[in-house]
C-alpha cells in the first residue's frame, strides 16, 4: 500500500486542524455525555415527581372511599352478607372519569368488584399475570394481607379496549378477608416523560450541529488563512527569488568586470608592450643592430608577466590549489599573495586538517577570504591583517582580523550611509555562502579595526586523515 505524499502546505494545515478536529470531539463528547447525564436525572425526577403525584391522588380516592363506607364495614359482622352487598352497591357506583373505578377480591382470588369490566365479577382470577409476565390478583392479595401499597402492572384501559400500564393502590379489610383498591394508568405520565426525553435528544442533537457548524467555520477559517499566508509566502518567495536572481546577475556582472577590468588593466598593457619591445627588435634586426638583443629580452620578460598575471587571474577564479592540497595551503598562498601585492603586512596561521572539509566547505571559506581581503584592500587602510583558521568540536573556524579604520568610517569615507547594510555585495555574499552551508558569519567592527569569523557546521567535516595536526604559521 503506497502512503500518500503530502506536501508541506498539507503538512502545515494537518498540523493546524488535527488538534482543532481532535479538541473540538473531546468538547462534544464531554458535553454530550454531561448533557445526557442531567437529562436523566431531569426525566427521573420528572417521573418520580409525576407518579407520585398520581400515587397520592389513588390514596385520596381510596380513602374518600373508606370513609363512605367504614360506618358500615366498622359495624358488621365478618359473615354479615347484606353489609357486604351495601357495601359493594357503593364502590360499585364510584366511578369517575373514562376510567376511573375501584375494585375488590376477595382473599381467595374471586372478584367482587369490577364496574368498567363486568365480565370478571365473581371469577376466580387467581394467577392472574399481565402482557409482561407481571402478577396482578396473587400481588395484590398480597399487598392488602400486609396493610397497603402499591402495584404497577398493564391492563385492559376501558376506554381504549387496550392495553396500558397502571398503577393500582390497594388496602385490606382483613375482617371480611377482602383486598380493596383503585388504578390510575399513567400512558400520560410515560408520554410527559417520552416528550421529556425526546427533547433533552432534540437539544443535544441541536448542540452537536452548531458544534459541527462552528467546527466547519474553524476549518474554513484555518483554510482560507492558510491559503492566504500560502500565497502571500508565495508572493514573497517571488520577490526573494527575483532579487536572489538580480543578485546573481549583479555577482557576475561585477565579477566579469573585474575581470575585464584585470585584463585590461594588467595583461593588456603588458601584451602592448611585448608587441612594442617585439616590433622595435624586428626594426633592428633588419637594421643589423645589435641592441635588437636587448628589446628580445624585454619581450620575453613581459610574456613572462603576463603569464604570471593569467595565473593570478585564474586562480582567483578557481585556485587548484584548494583542490589539490587543501584549504590550508590555498589560502596561505592567498595571503602571501595578498601582502605582495598590497604591502600590508599579514600574518597566516592554520591547524593542518587536509580533507577533513568536504568540497563545498572549502569553496565557501576561500570565497570568504578573498571578499575579506578584497574589502581590506580597498576600504580599510590597514597596516596589518591576520588569518586563522582552525577545526574544533563544532566544525571549523575561518578568522580574518585587521587594523583598518571599520566598516562605518570606510562606508563615511565611500560617501555611503552607514545605516544602510546594504551597500554592497561583497558581506551579502559571504552570509549567503555561510547560511546555504548551514554555519554563522560574525562581524565585529570597530574604528581600529574588523573581525571576521566564519564557523562551518561538524556536518561538512569529513573523516580526518592520517597527519600532523599541528599549527603552521606564516608571515610577511
Amino acid at each position: 500500500m503506497r502512503l500518500i505524499a503530502l506536501n508541506y502546505t498539507q503538512k502545515i494545515y494537518l498540523l493546524a486542524t488535527l488538534p482543532l478536529i481532535f479538541a473540538v470531539t473531546a468538547i462534544s463528547l464531554v458535553v454530550a455525555y454531561q448533557a445526557r447525564e442531567v437529562a436523566s436525572r431531569e426525566v427521573a425526577q420528572l417521573e418520580t415527581q409525576l407518579l407520585e403525584a398520581k400515587k397520592l391522588e389513588l390514596r385520596n380516592y381510596l380513602t374518600i372511599a373508606r370513609n363512605g363506607f367504614f360506618p358500615i364495614y366498622g359495624r358488621a359482622q365478618p359473615d354479615d352478607q347484606d353489609a357486604k352487598d351495601r357495601v359493594i352497591q357503593m364502590l360499585v357506583a364510584m366511578t369517575w372519569g373514562k376510567d376511573g373505578f375501584f375494585f375488590v377480591f376477595d382473599y381467595d382470588g374471586v372478584n367482587l368488584v369490577s364496574p368498567r369490566q363486568t365480565a370478571l365479577i365473581n371469577r376466580d382470577l387467581t394467577g392472574l399475570t399481565d402482557s409482561e409476565g407481571t402478577e396482578i390478583t396473587d400481588r395484590l392479595i398480597e399487598i392488602a394481607r400486609s396493610g397497603a401499597g402499591y402495584h404497577t402492572y398493564m391492563w385492559e384501559k376501558p376506554s381504549t379496549g387496550e392495553e396500558a400500564r397502571m398503577i393500582t393502590y390497594v388496602a385490606g379489610l382483613q375482617s371480611w378477608r377482602w383486598a380493596v383498591g383503585t388504578g390510575l394508568f399513567i400512558d400520560d405520565v410515560l408520554e410527559t416523560v417520552a416528550a421529556a426525553r425526546a427533547e433533552t435528544e432534540a437539544r443535544i442533537a441541536s448542540t452537536f450541529r452548531w458544534i459541527g457548524i462552528i467546527t466547519v467555520g474553524a476549518l474554513a477559517l484555518v483554510g482560507a488563512s492558510g491559503l492566504f499566508l500560502n500565497l502571500r509566502e508565495a508572493r514573497l518567495a517571488d520577490a526573494k527569488l527575483r532579487a536572489l536572481t538580480q543578485r546573481i546577475v549583479d555577482t557576475q556582472e561585477e565579477e566579469r568586470g573585474r575581470v575585464a577590468r584585470e585584463l585590461h588593466d594588467s595583461i593588456s598593457q603588458i601584451l602592448v608592450g611585448v608587441r612594442y619591445a617585439l616590433e622595435l627588435a624586428r626594426k633592428k634586426l633588419l637594421k643589423g643592430e645589435p641592441s635588437a638583443a636587448d628589446n628580445l629580452e624585454r619581450g620575453i620578460d613581459g610574456l613572462s608577466g603576463a603569464i604570471q598575471e593569467v595565473r593570478r587571474i585564474s586562480r582567483d577564479l578557481r585556485p587548484g590549489m584548494l583542490d589539490d592540497l587543501g584549504l590550508g595551503p590555498a589560502l596561505q598562498a592567498l595571503t602571501e599573495d595578498f601582502g605582495a601585492r598590497t604591502g600590508i603586512s599579514t600574518a597566516f596561521e592554520t591547524v593542518v586538517f587536509r580533507g577533513r572539509l568536504d568540497g563545498e566547505a572549502r569553496i565557501a571559506l576561500y570565497r570568504v577570504a578573498q571578499e575579506a581581503l578584497t574589502n581590506i584592500e580597498r576600504h580599510s587602510g590597514a597596516s596589518s591583517m591576520s588569518m586563522r583558521v582552525w577545526g574544533h568540536a563544532r566544525g571549523a573556524t575561518l578568522r580574518i582580523a585587521d587594523d583598518g579604520i571599520g566598516i562605518e568610517a570606510g562606508r563615511k569615507s565611500r560617501g555611503k550611509d552607514p545605516a544602510n547594510p546594504a551597500g554592497g555585495l561583497g558581506l551579502r555574499n559571504m552570509q549567503e555562502r555561510i547560511d546555504q552551508l548551514g554555519g554563522t558569519l560574525r562581524l565585529m567592527s570597530s574604528r581600529s579595526g574588523t573581525v571576521i569569523e566564519a564557523e562551518i557546521p561538524l556536518s561538512h567535516m569529513l573523516p580526518p586523515e592520517s597527519g600532523t595536526t599541528e599549527p603552521t604559521r606564516h608571515s610577511a
